[in-house]
């Protein structure tokens, strides 16, 4: 998941005052850049998970008082600050490990066997630098976290099971 000079400095700079007020950075995007106003995207989360609209605005209203200060953003930018929703994006190792047992969509560079786009059931982390996952074909893949690129859960009845019974 490579990341660009900016989001790598915007992280760096947020990341520490996000944890203070309680907060996990889970993934921050630059989107629309060359069309007029870009949007920063910030999505975050408590610890266990959970990240309500409160929460969002409370972040919102630090994070974008915290870029001004350090003088972070060259140019006009929107702020949108969410949480990483039900089929979430996973892009921490811990995040691997955390959603064992679902199902996600992962994207690697450079690809495995000719392969670069799996889906199938997450198995959890290994030697704390290989996601195991299990296709739908019951191959299982090794797939180094440094050459993932993108990985989400998929939306399915498993996944809105355990998001309402987390709820309850």
């Amino acid at each position: 998941m490579e990341k660009t000079p900016l989001i790598k400095k915007v992280e760096k700079t947020i990341t520490p005052m996000a944890e203070t007020m309680g907060y996990e950075i889970v993934r921050v995007l630059m989107v629309g850049i060359g069309s007029g106003k870009p949007t920063l995207q910030v999505m975050a989360e408590r610890p266990d998970g959970t990240m309500n609209l409160d929460d969002c605005s409370r972040l919102s209203q630090a994070i974008s008082a915290l870029l001004d200060v350090e003088n972070v953003m060259d140019e006009a930018y929107y702020l949108e600050v969410s949480s990483p929703g039900i089929d979430r994006p996973l892009t921490r190792l811990k995040d691997f490990e955390r959603y064992k047992g679902f199902e996600a969509r992962v994207e690697i560079e450079p690809g495995i066997e000719g392969r670069k786009k799996f889906k199938g059931k997450l198995l959890g982390v290994e030697k704390d630098v290989v996601v195991s996952l299990q296709t739908e074909e019951g191959e299982v893949f090794g797939l180094p976290f440094d050459h993932i690129q993108k990985a989400k859960l998929t939306l399915n009845d498993d996944l809105i099971k355990a998001a309402q019974q987390k709820k309850a």
